[in-house]
């Protein structure tokens, strides 16, 4: 059976020491108050809930998966998922970092951060159903009426109502400008909305009193394309001017879908049959409150695989020390016994090292991008807020795209650890492998995020984000570019944030004489951007550890810090150079194709 222990030695030292996020939120007079202590004990107690009360739910829920009766529509989550969940609501979670207004319990959002990537690691098909509320949540906050406010935010903040987001249709997925659903005005102000909607995560279950789809459809008048989708409010129950739940909405559950993973979360196909809808924000503007929703998703996608390679190195660190197999190369290392644990063997340190390497930078990179979200909505300096959000923009498709591919390779290297057990279900490595799948998909595919990072975000404003990161990197090597401790670390990071600049005008050049050259480099592209976030937060980490270890500290935690930073320049950081390679060859080798396709 896997094993859970929630790295919060880890958190501490990337919130604490390196980040130093209580100095950033001092600016901010919500958080000001916000210190060490409290955030540690917060922790603390959510690493319980995750191990004691998600975790051993997981392997259950996968072999179980969720059940529709198709008469009534209603569906049935794995056993024990609805009493988890009441815990969950029962505990105040759900409200960690929700706004004071509506009941939340107003701590930084790093707080709820922490908290998911927990979550994640011990059960990410159990944590869809409350996570996906955050972003409809998070839209509503942003775009809602006072009065849909009121009528919504409350409930969904204690966690008694869950929400949805629901996009895809049978015949579009990412291209939501092709979308038929139509919304149909009524006298009363409200809106008949009639159509299909499918890949629905957590759209109908037995575990909140009320789910509150936020829904994209055509108004009958509505240009085409993009421009005319509009955001609506369908609820599942209608909710009475006291609050109190009404009747039955035109919103059911038509099936499930048999997925390769993430089992007990009922994915569902959505009937929408004359059902009664509010409008978010105006007319024809739908994207707006969507893109609120979608970008809280990518973070939280990215939190997910973080999540997954987390416990799949936990689990492939404990078998490698436990399974013996052969002698090590260079002579027996365990002489009392007939073999030698496989963690003696390079190759195996290397996957161990790598699924390491990717967890820990991806939780530096994950609670980074939550202390700027929370900067970009709360802090008082205009500038501040948004130089913030100029930056999350920039790094969200890397959250979700670099961490959704490194947890693809991480998980698959962890199963590996384990042989021919790990491709059996007892051993539960194959689920992670399973359930990470979904997550390079959704949320936009990491091709999309590819396209967005390079074609929207670098090459849209002539790479001048990138530079004010570039900017980050270039003070970390004035600061330690004469260490020469920090040589390894500092030396390719300058060299690739040098190589970058080149890099990026090349591909602009290119594209601009023919599109397809962006969409040929895109994929490469985001992967060497990633590394070179990568890079700038493992040579911080770095730093802190040697700082450390001068001053006489012997705690083995930076010995460790220091040796994965090292395994991870050497071993991994030089994929860029190959990926910029690729990105050059362009796209003729790709597009002049056609009699292989013929």
């Amino acid at each position: 059976m896997p094993v859970y222990n929630p790295p919060l030695r880890d958190m501490q030292f990337v919130m604490n020491e390196v980040l130093k996020v209580t100095d950033e939120f001092k600016a901010i007079p919500k958080y000001a108050d916000a210190d060490i202590d409290t955030i540690n004990a917060v922790l603390e107690e959510a690493g319980k809930f995750a191990t004691d009360v998600a975790f051993p739910l997981n392997i259950s829920g996968d072999q179980e998966g969720c059940t529709l009766d198709k008469t009534t529509h209603a569906v049935t989550t794995p056993k024990g998922f609805k009493e988890a969940y009441a815990k969950y609501v029962e505990g105040g979670w759900p409200a960690l970092s929700g706004d004071p207004e509506f009941g939340g319990q107003g701590l930084p959002l790093v707080v709820n951060q922490c908290f998911y990537e927990m979550l994640n690691s011990a059960n990410q098909a159990w944590t869809m159903y409350p996570g996906l509320t955050h972003g409809a949540h998070a839209a509503l906050h942003e775009h809602g009426t006072d009065e849909q406010k009121q009528t919504y935010l409350h409930k969904m903040t204690s966690g008694e109502w869950t929400g949805t987001m629901c996009l895809t249709e049978p015949h579009c997925g990412t291209d939501l400008g092709l979308m038929r659903t139509k919304a149909e005005a009524l006298p009363d102000g409200t809106y008949k909305i009639t159509g299909n909607k499918i890949f629905i995560s957590a759209g109908e279950h037995d575990m909140a009193g009320n789910i509150i789809h936020l829904v994209l459809a055509r108004l009958t008048d509505a240009p085409p394309g993009i421009k005319g989708v509009s955001l609506f409010i369908v609820p599942k129950f209608l909710v009475n001017k006291d609050g109190s739940l009404g009747a039955r909405n035109g919103i059911y559950c038509g099936g499930l879908e048999h997925k390769m993973g993430i089992h007990g979360n009922s994915t569902a196909q959505m009937v929408l049959d004359g059902a009664i809808g509010t409008m978010v924000g105006q007319p024809n503007k739908g994207m707006q409150g969507m893109f609120v929703m979608m970008n809280a998703a990518r973070l939280g996608v990215g939190n997910q695989s973080l999540g997954l390679t987390e416990v799949a190195y936990q689990n492939a660190l404990a078998y490698a020390k436990d399974r013996i197999q052969m002698r090590s190369l260079s002579g027996p290392k365990a002489k009392d016994q007939a073999a030698d644990p496989i963690i003696v063997h390079p190759d195996v340190r290397k996957m161990l090292l790598t699924a390491k390497a990717y967890a820990e930078g991806g939780r530096a990179l994950a609670i980074y991008s939550s202390v700027l979200l929370d900067k970009e909505h709360n802090h008082p300096d205009e500038k501040v807020r948004k130089d913030s959000g100029e930056m999350l923009s920039l790094l969200t498709p890397i959250v979700k795209a670099f961490l959704t591919d490194n947890g693809h390779i991480a998980t698959n290297m962890c199963m590996q650890v384990f042989g021919g057990h790990g491709f059996i279900k007892e051993w539960g490595m194959e689920q992670y492998v399973r359930d990470n799948r979904i997550n390079m998909i959704y949320e936009g595919t990491n091709t999309i995020q590819s396209l967005d990072l390079l074609g929207r975000k670098v090459l849209g404003n002539n790479g001048a984000t990138l530079a004010k990161f570039g900017k980050l990197i270039g003070r970390l090597v004035e600061e330690e570019g004469v260490n020469e401790k920090m040589a390894e670390f500092i030396n390719p990071l300058a060299m690739l944030g040098d190589q970058m600049t080149k890099f990026t005008t090349e591909l602009g050049f290119k594209g601009f004489q023919n599109p397809d050259e962006v969409g040929a480099a895109a994929v490469d592209y985001l992967r060497v951007a990633g590394h070179l976030v990568f890079g700038y937060f493992w040579a911080r980490m770095a730093q802190v550890a040697l700082q450390q270890i001068a001053a006489g500290n012997t705690d083995p935690f930076y010995v460790a810090k220091l040796q994965t930073a090292r395994f991870y320049f050497a071993k991994l950081f030089p994929e860029t150079a190959t990926l910029m390679r690729t990105a050059r060859a362009g796209s003729k080798v790709l597009m002049d194709t056609d009699a292989v396709f013929a």
